[in-house]
Order: C-alpha cells, then structure tokens, then sequence
C-alpha cells in the first residue's frame, strides 16, 4: 500500500504530465510516436518542405556578420564643386589664335593648374568651382587674347570617393562607406539597404545609384549536431543558401561516423518564439536506399539537423568510464603483491 506522501507525489507528476500535453508542447530527448507519421511520398499540399517540394526563403534579412556587395554606380558630387588636383575640366574658348585652338578636357595636375598650350600658359584652378575657374581663365587668357570668351564645365572628377567591392557588416549592424560615413543595415532587406545606403550617400552626392547584393550569407546558417556516444558531441554549422536539404547536410560532414546510429532528426525552432518547436523524424535509410523524398526536408534557418549515437557503443564507453578506475587500482595492487613477493622471496639484491 502506498504512503500518504507517495501518493500526493504520484498525484503530482500526473497533473504536470496532464497539463503538459494539454498545452501542445512537449519536453522530449528525441523524437517519440506522438509525432504524426509521415507518409511515403511528398504531396503538393505538404506544409513541410522537401526535396521535391521545396519553397523559396522569405526576402534576406541583412544581419552580421554577412558581407555586402556595394557597387555605386553615379557617383557625382554635390555642387558647388570645387576643383581639386587630377580633376578634369572642360574648357572651350572663342576667339583663341588660329593654329592653337582651345576646346578639350584638361588635367588638373599635381601643382593645381591646367596647361592650355605654350601660347597661353598655365592658370592656377584649385580650389575654385567652375564659375569661379572660367572667370579667372577668361582674366588670363585677355592678356594674349582681344576679348576671349571661355566656358568651363567639370569633365570629371577623381576626388570623389569610387564605392565597389565588399562591405562587411560590423558587430554594430553597420556597413562603413569611408567618407561618406556608415549606414545601419541590420534587420533590413536588399531592396532597404539600397534606399538606406542611397540616402547617407545623398548627403555628399547628386542623385545617386547603388547595386546591393549578397557576397556571403554568414548570419542565416543550420547545425548538424553529431552524438559522440560518450566521446563529445560535435557541432558543424553551413550556411543556407534556399537548397539545402537532410542529405546535402549529411554529405557537409563527410557521412555519418562509426559512433552514429540512424536515429536523425530535425529540431526546427518555433518562428519568433510563438508556438512550438517542430521536430521532424528523418528514415535514413528511405532517403538513401529508397531514394524516397518524404523526409528528406528542405532544411531552414536555424534548423539542428540531430544525429543520434549508436546506443551499444554508448553503453560500452560508459562501462569503461566506470571499470577504468578499478582496473587501474587493480593493477597498481597487483604490481605492489608481485614486486612485495620478489623481495621476500630474493632479496632487494636480486631486483
């Protein structure tokens, strides 16, 4: 007959088991039979994605540590321009000499001035904007020329900034555009990093245009978690790219080892931390011998695809953990016993 007190506590777990399963969500080591059974083939009203039935992911969503390709494409600066040394501008002149003609681009060099022919010599341009160079090209150009009348326009530029390449995304959610400044992008899409990255660069540009895409996909990853039967755990992440599956998975790990069962599963978190986990069951060997896609799932961010160890081999590492000890000790006594006996039988001389 039971105690008083064993039965409040078996009264105890019942309830907390009751309420449990009642809520929808279950604690579990592994996958149990309540999980609904999944039929032989995929059907096109699956709401689990498989190998034959995957879905397109959701519109990337940029967090670090993912690597963006930047590409401006217009990158004009804001006026007033001022000109500066390697510069290019446009100068056309009426009323020049006959034989030397001025209307081309011409460099700005080093020493911030423009070379307009032997004739004519050099004018001192940095620093000034185009209105302000054409009237001291026109002020220069009267001391050779009756009346010249000169237009100046910017040809272009080599001061402004060039962005191309790859742009890290730092641990502060921001790409750095050098001059321009940084540009928070964590938690956006391609299409709102654009318009973000845009807008910081319209404080120092005119109108301009840039290409955002994905170099590296370095934030949205899986897990393979491989039981080590009582030798360590080992975890492998890769990340996801829309078309990974349990097999290509698998196949990122070289196989499954010799401490690994069959036993697989995939433990997919609940999305924003409503409702529950979803654990799905893998037949491993459907997959491979079958060539059957039914549970061969199209794996998610944040999926742990779950490799569980070989039960036999387990229980044998753990019958070492525990014998080691007293085989040493054993061994020890034993060796103390034979090496006691050799010297009462021989002497310490004869050792």
């Amino acid at each position: 007959m039971m105690s008083p007190g064993s039965r409040h506590f078996a009264r105890a777990i019942y309830l907390a088991a009751l309420l449990t399963a009642s809520s929808g969500c279950t604690a579990f080591f592994g996958p149990t039979n309540s999980f609904p059974i999944t039929p032989s083939e995929p059907s096109l009203t699956s709401p689990v994605p498989r190998e034959l039935d995957k879905v397109s992911l959701p519109p990337y969503v940029i967090e670090p540590p993912d690597i963006l390709m930047i590409n401006a494409i217009k990158v004009v600066p804001k006026p007033p321009h001022k000109i500066e040394p390697f510069d290019g501008v446009l100068i056309r002149v009426l009323g020049t000499l006959p034989d030397q003609p001025i209307q081309d681009a011409f460099a700005v060099d080093p020493e911030g001035t423009v070379d307009l022919g032997p004739s004519y010599g050099h004018v001192k341009v940095v620093g000034l904007t185009t209105d302000e160079a054409q009237s001291a090209i026109q002020q220069h150009l009267s001391q050779v020329l009756q009346a010249p009348q000169v237009s100046v326009s910017l040809a272009f530029t080599s001061g402004a900034q060039q962005i191309v390449g790859e742009h890290l995304v730092g641990p502060d959610g921001r790409v750095n555009l050098g001059t321009y400044g940084s540009v928070y992008v964590t938690g956006l899409t391609l299409e709102e990093a654009r318009a973000a990255i845009e807008q910081q660069l319209s404080e120092y540009l005119e109108n301009p245009q840039v290409v955002v895409d994905v170099f590296a996909y370095n934030s949205k990853k899986y897990y393979v978690v491989t039981q080590g039967a009582g030798f360590g755990d080992n975890v492998v992440t890769a990340p996801i790219t829309g078309n990974e599956t349990v097999l290509d998975a698998v196949a990122t790990i070289g196989g499954l080892s010799q401490l690994s069962s069959k036993k697989i599963w995939i433990a997919r978190p609940a999305p924003n931390g409503v409702g529950c986990e979803q654990v799905l069951p893998v037949n491993w060997d459907d997959i491979t011998q079958g060539a059957s896609t039914a549970t061969n799932y199209q794996l998610l961010p944040g999926d742990r695809l779950f490799i569980a160890q070989d039960p036999y081999l387990f229980f044998d590492r753990a019958l070492q953990k525990v014998t080691a000890p007293f085989e040493r000790l054993f061994g020890w006594v034993s060796l103390g016993t034979a090496m006691a006996n050799r010297i009462d039988r021989f002497g310490l001389g004869q050792l």
